[in-house]
Order: structure tokens, then C-alpha cells, then sequence
């Protein structure tokens, strides 16, 4: 147990290395906006107000109120009463209000009543349409309001 002779050598400290810290960057940076499905009003909802979404809505219930968003979809039950925004707008069901998009494209069944702001617009047969057309390089931004006589 104890003896007087050698004393043991300490053991070596492990070497140490300098910790890497990456340089700091001083750019705010953006979270990244997950990509998930579409939010689904469904067939017995019905909202009042308006409704802004960075992603898809799809539409089967009832909105009294603008909606904006980066696509939408109002299914055959789906029913839109106010201003309509989005880079791309599919209409199965009804629109009353004005619509302002990139891709418009009424499908077969579809009832809009107001105008079409568009860059691009499909109409099926059999799809209902009272109102303007007007073509436009950039239908998201806001459109002047016509002077009346």
C-alpha cells in the first residue's frame, strides 16, 4: 500500500483543444416557413371577418369577409363573400367579390359575381360569370379605384 521509493508520475492532462467558434453573423435571418397541407375550412363552418394565410386555404364552408393568401381553393361547397388575393385561385362553388390573381381558373359549376383582376384566367364550361376582366402584369397589387362620371 504504501511504499517510499518511486512516486508515481501524475497522469498527463488531456490536451485541450481550442473550442472553434463560428464567426458570428450579424444577418437576421428568416425561420423557415414549413410547408404543410392546406388549411381546410370545412363544409359546416361558416366566418365572418377576414382571412390572411401565408400558405393554401381551401374553402368548403362560408367566409362573409376578404381572404388572402398565397393559393386558394373554394370547393363546390364553399361559398366567398368579399375580396379574393392570392397568386393562385381555383372556383368551384361561389365568389361574390372581386378577385385579384396571378392564376384564376373557374371550373365547372363555379358562380363569380364581380371582377377579375388576372395575369393568367381559365373558364371550364358551365361555369357562371357576371363581371369585368381585366389583365394585368401585377394583379396582387392594389388596383385604383375607377373614377366614376
Amino acid at each position: 500500500m504504501f511504499t517510499k521509493g518511486k512516486t508515481p508520475e501524475p497522469p498527463a492532462p488531456p490536451p485541450q483543444l481550442a473550442p472553434k467558434a463560428p464567426a458570428p453573423d450579424m444577418t437576421p435571418k428568416r425561420a423557415p416557413v414549413a410547408r404543410s397541407g392546406p388549411s381546410i375550412i370545412s363544409a359546416d363552418v361558416k366566418i365572418t371577418g377576414k382571412i390572411v394565410s401565408q400558405g393554401e386555404i381551401d374553402i368548403n364552408g362560408q367566409i362573409d369577409g376578404d381572404v388572402r393568401a398565397s393559393a386558394l381553393t373554394v370547393g363546390e361547397t364553399g361559398a366567398v363573400k368579399g375580396e379574393v388575393v392570392a397568386e393562385s385561385v381555383v372556383v368551384r362553388g361561389t365568389v361574390e367579390g372581386r378577385i385579384r390573381a396571378r392564376k384564376v381558373q373557374l371550373c365547372t359549376g363555379a358562380k363569380v359575381r364581380g371582377d377579375i383582376f388576372h395575369a393568367s384566367l381559365a373558364i371550364e364550361p358551365n361555369a357562371i360569370f357576371e363581371g369585368a376582366v381585366k389583365h394585368a402584369q401585377d394583379p396582387m397589387v392594389e388596383q385604383p379605384a375607377t373614377p366614376t362620371a
